[in-house]
C-alpha cells in the first residue's frame, strides 16, 4: 500500500517497515506470513539549528527537524 502513495514519507516508512519484518525473520526465526504490524508511530528527534543571514542584518533561524520511526511487530495466534 505504501509502494503506491504519493506521500513523501511513504518511503522511509517503507522501508523500515521492511527492515523490521526482515530482523524478526533473521534474529527470531519468524516467518514473514505469521508476523503484523502491531503499533507504528514517530517521535521527535533532536533538531539541527542552523542560522541564515537576512535583510538589514537580521537573524533568520532555520530548524532541520528529524524524527524517529518505531514499528513494532508481534506474531499471529496459532488456529
Amino acid at each position: 500500500m505504501l509502494k503506491f502513495t504519493t506521500n513523501q514519507a511513504s518511503l522511509p516508512v517503507s522501508k523500515v517497515v521492511a527492515s523490521a519484518m526482515a530482523n524478526g525473520e533473521e534474529n527470531f526465526g519468524v516467518s514473514r506470513d505469521d508476523m503484523y504490524i502491531y503499533r507504528i508511530f514517530a517521535d521527535e528527534a533532536p533538531t539541527r539549528k542552523w542560522r541564515r543571514f537576512g535583510a538589514r542584518g537580521r537573524f533568520k533561524p532555520w530548524l532541520r527537524r528529524s524524527s524517529h520511526i518505531t514499528v513494532i511487530l508481534r506474531e499471529r495466534e496459532a488456529k
